[in-house]
């Protein structure tokens, strides 16, 4: 049973009879007045679980874009139903305008729409719906509170998308769409010319040289199909916060970026994610539905306060890419984490494919490098310069078993992998 303000105003108009007889019995027979009206008003309220909810479920949205629930309320019984509702959400779902007056006829339905706009990426859960019933004065009441089961999927935001218009026009440069076709060392063939000194003789063709009756060459170009491995690292060194971004999210932000471009080239992209465990893979995603599968498959990924096993990770890349590929490692360049237990693997690794890592960095080291003035400024400005001393360090120990190193901060690193993926095309080293 719930009781409404009205019992409050109720148990004031009892100073009226109290003045008129100032005796504690008039202040007992007035109390047990009010709990005879308050108990009455809440039997006649009627019962709650006459009303059948049931949650619709609710599409996926983008970080940053408004979404909304909806719930369907079934009047079983009676008796029409008045009343309200509230449909509670996690703070981070961004519910508002979550408190619904009632009115559904006995035997009718009605749909209760609750805007939501969340605030953090992945799957936000609703809380519990709570449904209030009053008597017909208003006095008392009853409420009853149930798991109503429900979520929204909040994506990645994918904010480096502004980035692509500009590395896909010079992709078409390098693909001779737009300028002049770019040739390599590759294994695909081009074209056939005239020999020239210096050419290589296994390139020569023997049968057009036959029918043309002077020696001719063919040219390759790099392939086009080449495999890419992403590997999103979720472990304890992801949750750290970059301003108000998580190394991880800005991670997957480049990630998605780089994707993106692989697939127009006609490269084949395929993820892992994981720290102790492989979280998620997609594997074998078409161009088309590439970027919806990857997006889908990032959206639940939290960092774990966990170290992670990079033996696990760099074994099921090596288990997806039999051939040589490029491997783009998207974890933090932590010396610690890296030194224990990325270093080791890492070279076998680095022996069978092209391996790059892409760590996010923090500019707040930089501003505190350059600080100065007070005691505290000097020490802040030590501590800065031994950090970015032990991250250069580390970048050149991965640099000596032939691992390109990208360290950015989140709004530049989605571009610095990209332009390091369009380098590696125009050199003919993918």
């Amino acid at each position: 049973m719930i009781v409404t303000g009205r019992l409050v105003v109720l148990v004031l108009c009892g100073a009226v009879p109290v003045l008129l007889r100032p005796e504690a019995t008039t202040v007992w027979l007035w109390a047990l007045v009010c709990l005879v009206v308050a108990g009455f008003d809440a039997l006649l309220a009627g019962s709650t679980r006459s009303l059948h909810l049931e949650r619709l479920a609710s599409p996926q949205v983008r970080l940053g874009d408004p979404s909304s629930t909806t719930l369907l309320a079934s009047n079983t019984g009676s008796r029409p139903f008045r009343g309200w509702l509230r449909d509670a959400w996690q703070p981070s779902a961004g519910a508002t305008d979550n408190r619904h007056r009632l009115a559904v006829p006995a035997g009718e339905r009605r749909a209760l729409r609750t805007p939501l706009l969340p605030t953090r990426r992945g799957d936000r859960q609703a809380d519990r719906v709570t449904v209030r019933r009053l008597g017909p004065l208003g006095v008392a009441g009853r409420q009853r509170s149930s798991v109503v089961g429900g979520h929204v999927r909040a994506l990645p935001p994918f904010h480096s998308r502004r980035l692509l218009p500009s590395r896909l026009a010079q992709l078409r440069q390098l693909d001779g769409r737009s300028a002049v076709r770019t040739r390599g060392q590759g294994t695909e063939f081009d074209s056939l010319r005239d020999y020239v000194d210096g050419d290589d003789v296994r390139s020569i063709d023997w049968r057009a040289t036959a029918r043309r009756r002077s020696t001719v060459v063919r040219t390759w170009q790099p392939e086009k199909d080449r495999h890419i491995v992403l590997v999103l690292d979720t472990s304890r060194t992801s949750a750290g916060r970059v301003g108000d971004t998580p190394r991880l999210d800005a991670a997957m932000d480049a990630a998605l970026l780089l994707a993106a471009l692989a697939s127009r080239a006609g490269d084949r992209v395929d993820l892992i994610a994981g720290d102790r465990r492989v979280h998620r893979k997609v594997v074998g995603s078409s161009r088309t539905s590439l970027l919806s599968d990857l997006v889908t498959a990032m959206a639940p990924l939290e960092p774990a306060l966990l170290e992670a096993d990079w033996r696990l990770l760099t074994s099921e890349v090596t288990r997806l890419s039999r051939h040589r590929g490029l491997v783009v490692l998207l974890t933090p360049l932590e010396p610690s984490a890296i030194e224990e237990s990325l270093l080791p693997p890492l070279g076998v690794l680095a022996q069978r494919h092209r391996v790059v890592l892409a760590s996010v960095s923090d500019p707040a080291l930089t501003r505190l490098r350059t600080g100065g003035g007070d005691a505290a400024s000097v020490y802040d400005a030590a501590a800065a310069e031994r950090t970015i001393a032990l991250r250069q360090r580390t970048a050149a120990a991965l640099g000596q078993l032939g691992v390109e190193v990208l360290d950015a901060d989140p709004e530049h690193l989605p571009a610095a992998l990209a332009d390091h993926y369009l380098l590696l095309k125009s050199r003919g080293l993918l």
